[in-house]
Parts: structure tokens; sequence; C-alpha cells
């Protein structure tokens, strides 16, 4: 199979990028910003795009420092973190990307807020520009609803750190076509990531998973059958998990895990998806986890 796009001219199995590209990210946070680094350094041309200015200065030196860590470690040279700076422009106008060949969205796990964002980007973009999302759990044939071109709608959910984990779960939505699909596969290769593929339903696969066992960890706490500490090591001695479910919930910000939580719930009417009580009121506490200071430990 051979084909074109805007650029980019592939063979099955193959993968060549005849010039710069440019790919947008919408919202700067933990994900956008790791998103718009990966993208830079494997020679995109990046469109940073979130609502206030100070976000966007958060996320230029959250960059910057990545960076910095990568070339100390002799992981880029000082020509690619100059690059790949150069690359990244800054702005909180979303027409600027109005000639972008890609968006990737990553704002806040909000189906509301994301609704927004892509029946807005249909009226930005042109015709041809792909729509991905990072949501991580939000159905993809919602999302491509609100937009005139559903053929060029997929989920393209990195991890976290993005510039150190590779997968990238690939959301197929029931009209994604297999162009599409194609091009965020190499388009994912090219920033050394592995694109897995899988269809679109709540949590898709990676939260589908972990989400209720994080869950099941608060709940392990909320009806006292071990204390934090002894639920997060009994996970990482015992499983060889990397890190407990309580302190992975703190990573990952327990307002994003009540969102994923509700999710699931909603979309399978299964009890067994519920979020904890716990975390709902940790949630209304404004105790998310590292970003907010204090989640299930304090930082």
């Amino acid at each position: 199979m051979h084909w074109r796009w805007r650029g980019f001219c592939c063979d099955s199995g193959e993968n060549l990028i005849n010039d710069k590209k440019t790919i947008a990210v919408i919202g700067s946070g933990t994900m956008g910003n790791g998103i718009a680094h990966v993208a830079a350094l494997s020679g995109y041309l990046v469109f940073l795009v979130d609502i206030k200015k100070e976000f966007l200065d958060k996320a230029a030196n959250t960059i910057s420092a990545n960076l910095l860590k990568q070339l100390d470690k002799g992981l880029i040279s000082k020509s690619q973190k100059k690059d790949a700076l150069n690359s990244i422009n800054m702005t909180t106008n979303i027409t600027d990307i109005a000639n972008a060949d890609l968006v990737i969205e990553a704002v806040p796990e909000n189906a509301d807020i994301k609704n927004e964002i892509f029946s807005n980007l249909d009226d930005v973009c042109g015709s041809a520009t792909i729509f991905a999302s990072n949501t991580s759990s939000i159905s993809i044939a919602k999302l491509a609803s609100k937009t005139n071109r559903p053929d060029k709608v997929i989920g393209m959910h990195f991890m976290n750190p993005v510039p150190i984990m590779k997968l990238v779960e690939v959301v197929i939505g029931p009209e994604t076509s297999s162009l599409t699909k194609n091009i965020i596969f190499d388009i994912a290769k090219e920033m050394s990531k592995i694109p897995i593929e899988c269809n679109d339903y709540p949590g898709f696969v990676s939260n589908r998973i972990l989400m209720p066992m994080i869950n099941e960890g608060i709940l392990c706490l909320e009806q006292g059958v071990a204390t934090k500490e002894s639920i997060d090591q009994i996970m990482t001695l015992g499983m060889a998990h990397p890190m407990g479910p309580l302190r992975l919930a703190d990573l990952i910000g327990l307002d994003i895990c009540l969102d994923i939580m509700n999710v699931l719930f909603d979309g399978f009417e299964d009890e067994k998806y519920k979020p904890s009580e716990l975390l709902e009121n940790m949630v209304k506490k404004g105790n998310l986890g590292r970003k907010s200071g204090k989640g299930f430990y304090n930082y």
C-alpha cells in the first residue's frame, strides 16, 4: 500500500517524512508539555496551546528542564536540545494552529471540555487535519461526533511521563479510517514510541484494568484492611509492581482517577466500577496527590 498525506509518504512497513510537518498540542499540562517535548525532539514543528500565558510559561520551563536532564544523561546532544526548543511555539490563540497537520488534544479528562475543543477545532483547521485525543477513557466516537471528519479522529493515549514511557495506546473509533490509523502509527514510531491498537470502549485497555486496581487499593485503605504503606508494599514486593496503587494514584492525580472511574461506571453501568467514597472525598477536599502537595502521602 502506498499513500501520501501533506508531506508524509509511506509504504507499508516503511516510514518516511519528506519535510518538517506541524503538530499542535492543546493543553500544556503534564501530558501536553510531554507530548510537545517528544514531538519537537522528533523533528516536528510544534504549537503548544493553552488558555493562559502563565500555563505556557510553566510548560516551557518544564520542557527545558526535562531536555536538560536528557542532555546530562547523554540521551540527546546540545544541538538536539537547541533544535527542539526552537521548534516549539507557545500560543493562547487557537487560530494559530489552522494549518496544523495533526492536532493532539491533551486537556483535563472532562468530556464537556473535550467536546467543545473538538467542535472548535473543526471550524479552525483545514479539512485534511487529523484530530487525536490523549484521553485516557472518554469515547472517541463521541468526540468524533462533534466534528465533520469522524474518519480523521483517533485516540492517541500517551503514558506518563511522556518522554520516558514507550507506549502509545492508539484507540480506533468506529469511523476512524485505516489511513488515519496508519498515519498515527507512523507518527508514534517517529517519536520513538510503540503504538498498540485497541478499540473504542470505556477506559480502553490500560485504564479499564489499571483504575479498578487502584480503586480497590483505595477501598482496602477505606475499609481498614491495611495501612497505605502496607498496601503499596504488598503490591511492589509481592506483585513486582514498580509503584504501589496509592502512590501511583498520587502520581496520576486523584481527580483524574476519579474522572476515569466515573467514565467506567457510567459506561458499563456496573457496580464494580463505582468509585470509592474515600477517593471522592479526597478530591472534594482538594487532596489530589503530588500536584496539590498532598494525597495519600505528603509531598
